[in-house]
């Protein structure tokens, strides 16, 4: 291989790795909340913080919405937009999830996608996703999740079971007694029976009635649940 060919050779290798490092370099997201959109709270201590943590101003995505609300369109588009290899910086964690379920849900989501998160103060301070003891840390997060979950899950089958024990059965309750039900049926049968007028007497809507009786007073599955127990 001649002179010339050689570091023709090793020039195509930079040039190819160069492209490489670009098209594989990270991006740093932000996302910002606050829970109320009328002037009493602002995003600006989360913006400077995440700024300060070298977020773009065009990189962080805003919502200002409870964090119990199902639909935040902020996060939505800011999930969309992280790849792999992206870095997602929130201020606190409860920026982030609506609970712990949620926030553990998420963040899993995200590792497995390959992407980072990165809690800049708070008590989730320490995590950082990116690191082995931001994993560790996150780790303890999921196991607590799932601890909770399971003492959840318990305590409802414990009072369910003590429900039984005194005769009573989990589940929906009915609206109307087996006699509201026999009221409603000999009314129902009456032609001059107005609907109205004695849901106003029973004090249930109409849908409700037409649970348990027909408009012709015949019984309906609700009526015959309660009748039949």
């Amino acid at each position: 291989m001649g002179y010339d060919t050689h570091w023709d050779a090793m020039a195509d290798r930079f040039a190819h790795n160069a492209q490489t490092t670009v098209c594989e370099t990270s991006m740093k997201l932000g996302y910002a909340r606050i829970s109320k959109a009328d002037g009493s709270q602002t995003l600006d201590l989360q913006l400077d913080a995440l700024s300060a943590a070298g977020v773009a101003p065009q990189q962080i995505y805003k919502d200002e919405a409870s964090g119990k609300r199902d639909d935040r369109p902020g996060l939505e588009a800011c999930l969309k937009a992280l790849r792999s290899g992206d870095v997602l910086h929130v201020w606190k964690l409860d920026r982030l999830g609506r609970d712990l379920k949620h926030l553990v849900t998420t963040v899993r989501g995200l590792s497995e996608r390959g992407i980072g998160l990165s809690v800049l103060t708070g008590q989730g301070a320490n995590i950082d996703t990116t690191t082995s003891g931001g994993k560790l840390i996150f780790g303890i997060f999921a196991a607590l999740a799932e601890f909770e979950a399971d003492l959840i899950k318990e305590r409802t089958m414990a009072g369910l079971a003590a429900a039984r024990a005194r005769g009573r059965k989990g589940g929906r309750r009915f609206e109307l007694t087996k006699n509201q039900i026999r009221l409603a049926q000999s009314a129902m049968a009456t032609r001059e029976t107005h609907v109205s007028d004695l849901c106003r007497e029973l004090r249930i809507s109409r849908a409700t009635l037409y649970r348990y009786v027909s408009p012709t007073g015949e019984l309906r599955d609700h009526g015959r649940k309660v009748l039949g127990a």
